[in-house]
């Protein structure tokens, strides 16, 4: 099974938003920079990480939140990591790196999802928690050099100059990372509502695990 279609939204808006860099002013570029920001924590494999994240932490919206940044911070480092040296010498980014780093993401959904299914399969027995701050911000480092991410920073080092690339970099980086806080606090608090709580608690925790288990072999190239 394939998952290249959940792919396939944001890819559109991506493209269609980034296309308006072509001959845009650097106030422009910059507006466009940061809502490439704000819109990339809803990358798919973004997520699937966001979803095993918050059943992990038994959807606690405050230390969902506190993780859900430190992935941004490794995220956004990544970027400026990767961006930096794309920018300066105006080059493409290693096809084998973003291979390894994707297989790697793929690998680590695959690893948490599993542990998501074991801890809603026994409740009650005593496990370390599943991700720490060092995890989350390791994690992120591997998201930033993988997929979309660095897609979208090859085409802000694309742009006309190296200092428009460079602002454009620093105002996505930032975004990025408030969003992916965002999002993570966001959706923790949403399943925690009373109303939804319940079926939270005893079907979209194993469901979300089920579905980060099929996606993460997809995403590390192991086929399902």
């Amino acid at each position: 099974m394939s998952f290249d279609f959940v792919f396939t939204p944001v890819e559109q808006l991506d493209h269609l938003i980034s296309g308006l860099f072509d001959g845009a002013p650097l106030v422009v570029a910059l507006a466009i920079a940061f809502l490439l920001g704000l819109r990339h924590a809803s990358d798919p494999d973004h997520l699937v990480a966001v979803t095993s994240l918050v059943a992990a932490e038994d959807g606690d919206t405050r230390q969902a939140a506190r993780l859900g940044a430190w992935w941004g911070v490794g995220h956004a480092g990544a970027l400026v990591a990767l961006g930096i040296p794309l920018i300066a010498f105006k080059t493409s980014l290693p096809a084998w790196l973003e291979g390894a780093a994707e297989k790697a993401v793929g690998a680590v959904i695959l690893v948490l999802a599993v542990r998501v299914i074991y801890r809603w399969a026994r409740p009650h027995e005593h496990l370390h928690k599943l991700r720490t701050s060092r995890q989350a911000l390791s994690i992120g480092l591997l998201h930033g050099l993988a997929g979309t991410g660095a897609v979208v920073v090859l085409l802000i080092a694309a742009l006309p100059t190296q200092l428009q690339s460079a602002l454009a970099l620093a105002v996505f980086a930032p975004m990025s990372m408030v969003s992916m806080t965002a999002c993570t606090a966001g959706f923790a608090w949403v399943l925690t509502r009373p109303a939804i709580e319940p079926l939270y608690r005893t079907v979209l925790v194993p469901g979300l695990g089920v579905f980060g288990v099929m996606f993460g072999l997809w995403y590390a190239g192991l086929g399902i």
